[in-house]
């Protein structure tokens, strides 16, 4: 048996209706890779190698990251199945020009045809629209989406930071039109942004079947403790353009955050696991989730990171319940909230 089977045994999730295991295209519960390919080339195909050949099947992508330059290692182009993963990619902000940016049909077109240009791929999995886009009828966005995935362009579409009662609007256009549905969202998850995975998204889970991609699950990197005393030099936080994190490190919430995640790191100690692989088996233990993208720029990161799937089954009525007290803001849903 290899270090990824035996590290990475298939899950059984919920894929729509269905029971799939892990090895399945879409909606499949399992830590993804969210990819910016930089200059280090080299850096960021070993890390995709490795997260491949350990179990990792969903690879994200956008047409923004690292000024548009996202493609795939050759290494796992050429040596693995196509079938084998997944590959998405999120429209939005292409360039500077305006009609570079937004969900306008002509944007939603080229900028798809541009991503996989520069993926060296004939489709993409899924294409996100990367959040809403008011300037953009909802008519206008699920016909240009449908027609990229009749194209051959993509075989489904999703929604990224869009509101519940944005993406009941596509599927019901959708429906109306006959067309196409958005079928996931790609949220913000962790600890302390819980409201929108945890109520929303599980109402339209079994409405209509939207399933949830997270990302963030380590909040910027508060969750790891490497601001527990500051800010870094090195840090995130202490990047130009990234102010509104230091003053979230630095603000009276940010200290409130950084006292319970002392507490959660004890508690990740006596389970034997570290802080970011407890905070990501947390985040995959949620009902509708079906993946958790996983930034990482180092093997040694993205070996912990995967470490979460050991965790899982550690994440016990028991377990939950302690890290809900601890945390202290459990949402509740209407029907909770009735009785």
């Amino acid at each position: 048996m290899s270090a990824a089977e035996t590290l990475y045994q298939p899950l059984e999730v919920q894929c729509g209706s269905q029971s799939a295991p892990v090895c399945l295209y879409l909606l499949v519960r399992n830590p993804a890779v969210h990819v910016i390919i930089t200059d280090n080339v080299s850096t960021a195909e070993n890390l995709m190698t490795i997260a491949y050949e350990n179990g990792v099947n969903l690879f994200d992508t956008a047409e923004v990251y690292a000024s548009g330059r996202s493609t795939l290692p050759f290494r796992l182009v050429s040596l693995s199945r196509r079938s084998s993963y997944v590959i998405t990619t999120k429209i939005y902000w292409g360039g500077q020009a305006e009609t570079e940016r937004g969900l306008s049909r002509k944007h939603i077109i080229e900028g798809l045809r541009g991503s996989l240009s520069r993926l060296q791929l004939e489709y993409v999995d899924i294409v996100f629209a990367n959040r809403n886009d008011v300037n953009s009828p909802m008519e206008e966005i699920v016909r240009a989406m449908t027609f990229v995935i009749n194209q051959g362009m993509a075989m489904y579409w999703g929604t990224s930071r869009w509101s519940a009662m944005e993406i009941m609007e596509a599927y019901s256009v959708a429906r109306q039109f006959n067309l196409i549905p958005p079928v996931c969202e790609q949220a913000e998850y962790h600890y302390f942004q819980r409201d929108k995975v945890e109520v929303q998204l599980p109402e339209l889970y079994h409405k209509i079947g939207v399933g949830a991609m997270t990302w963030s699950p380590l909040a910027c990197g508060l969750i790891t403790g490497k601001y527990s005393e500051g800010v870094p030099d090195c840090s995130r936080a202490a990047m130009k353009g990234y102010q509104w994190l230091k003053e979230r490190v630095n603000s009276e919430e940010g200290h409130r955050q950084l006292a319970k995640i002392k507490e959660l790191h004890l508690l990740a100690d006596r389970m034997g696991c570290t802080a970011a692989q407890l905070a990501i088996a947390w985040c995959l233990r949620s009902e509708g989730v079906s993946s958790v993208l996983l930034g990482v720029s180092t093997t040694e990161q993205l070996v912990e990171n995967l470490g979460a799937l050991r965790v899982l089954t550690q994440m016990t009525p028991q377990t939950i319940g302690e890290i809900d007290t601890l945390l202290g803001n459990k949402p509740h849903s209407k029907k909770e909230a009735r009785a």
